[in-house]
């Protein structure tokens, strides 16, 4: 079986995105540096708060195998920006003597911008073989709303947890500092990840990352009391569990295992609403979808 940089690779799709607010505008502006298919932006929705909202699109339908994927998004000082998809993310059959399907990620947010990038969730089809790396950096009183759900396959084709390999990997860090690094992977072929050292009988993974540079940590630490609250009251042992944790500076994080997708969508636009109410004073927004 074909790993990376053995074997042949499929299509190399890109996007390099601007999100600019210049002195006096009202909105954000998106500036499109390159776009190369299947992946492609259409235009920037006007957000409420002065936010530009993009949606990827990707015109293949999903991630084939030996696909390179690559986008970068820059947040410039003070602009505003909603990112998020067209639908999930399906990541289709490896092909045979090609190199695994990778998505890579590079994100910065600028002095006293916003980023949330919000995408729909991931679907690892059979025999999938996907890899997702994504780094964040954030300047000074830059903010950030990320969240990631991961499904378990096409459960209604008897594809659950019937992919090859997932990996996941993340960094966020806020003016040289370190807040968060994941590195996450799955391989259910060799290792059950119903037993109790893994999903322990759930399905479904998300989590939310909620992070604002210069908010000190009484604060964080105050909002993780308040968020551990709503995460019990969200929580029924069997069906869904949430927690909270606040990060080593300027942020948190909340996660969840669920038997369904449903529980997930509700309760990260509780918690993404009771942040942002929190931390910028503002309504949470949730994505307008285009298709």
């Amino acid at each position: 079986m074909a790993e990376n940089g053995i074997g042949r690779t499929g299509v190399h799709g890109a996007l390099d995105l601007t999100f600019r607010r210049g002195r006096g505008d009202a909105r954000t502006r998106l500036v499109v540096q390159e776009q190369l298919p299947p992946l492609r932006v259409v235009r920037a929705f006007d957000g409420d708060d002065q936010m530009a909202v993009v949606h990827l699109h990707n015109l293949s339908g999903g991630v084939l195998g030996g696909d390179q994927m690559h986008l970068t998004a820059r947040v410039e000082a003070s602009a505003q920006a909603q990112i998020t998809t067209t639908g999930s993310t399906r990541v289709y059959r490896h092909r045979a003597g090609y190199v695994t399907a990778t998505q890579t990620n590079h994100l910065c947010v600028g002095a006293g911008g916003l980023l949330e990038y919000l995408p729909d969730s991931l679907i690892p089809y059979g025999d999938a073989r996907f890899r997702q790396t994504t780094r964040i950096e954030l300047a000074e009183d830059a903010g950030l709303f990320y969240w990631e759900v991961v499904a378990p396959g096409r459960t209604a084709q008897g594809e659950e947890f019937a992919y090859d390999l997932l990996q996941l990997e993340l960094e966020i860090v806020a003016e040289g500092r370190l807040l968060a690094i994941e590195r996450m992977r799955w391989q259910p072929h060799l290792h059950d990840l119903r037993s109790p050292a893994r999903l322990g009988g759930y399905s479904y993974y998300g989590v939310l990352y909620a992070c604002r540079v210069g908010v000190q940590e009484e604060r964080w630490l105050a909002l993780e009391r308040e968020l551990h609250t709503q995460a019990q009251a969200l929580t029924c042992p069997g069906e869904a569990l949430w927690g909270v944790s606040s990060l080593p500076a300027y942020g948190l994080s909340v996660r969840v295992l669920s038997r369904n997708s449903r529980a997930i969508a509700s309760g990260l636009f509780v918690f993404w609403q009771a942040l942002k109410r929190s931390l910028y004073g503002q309504e949470a927004i949730p994505p307008r979808k285009v298709y």
